[in-house]
């Protein structure tokens, strides 16, 4: 299976929506798809949503932490939504759970930026 990468701009936060598997194939077009938009974008915030993302491996985990890095050194924050439980095991073995914010769907983690129209 491949990966569908969505990306949308909500006022000053880029809305990342990923399906598929993040994986060391996929981890690159990621990486640089999410720069792009952040930095020729007016992007303060990250949403991450990985509402319909089936597998993700640490390529991925490297993939979020780096921009993840990249946003808050701008002076903006990160929040992912929507993490199925196997996700969540692979974030908490990583530890990055304790860094990033987690919210369970997209309006909520809008919300927790102060971004909702």
């Amino acid at each position: 299976m491949s990966l569908h990468i969505e990306l949308e701009h909500h006022r000053r936060t880029l809305i990342v929506r990923l399906s598929g598997e993040l994986d060391h194939h996929t981890a690159d077009t990621v990486k640089t798809k999410m720069e792009e938009a952040i930095l020729r974008g007016d992007v303060n915030h990250v949403v991450l949503s990985m509402k319909d993302l089936s597998f993700m491996d640490s390529s991925g985990l490297g993939v979020i932490l780096g921009r993840y890095k990249l946003i808050t050194a701008r002076g903006g924050k990160m929040v992912v939504c929507d993490v199925n439980p196997a996700i969540y095991r692979l974030f908490e073995m990583s530890g990055l759970f304790k860094i990033l914010t987690i919210q369970d769907n997209e309006r909520l983690a809008l919300s927790s930026l102060e971004v909702v129209s």
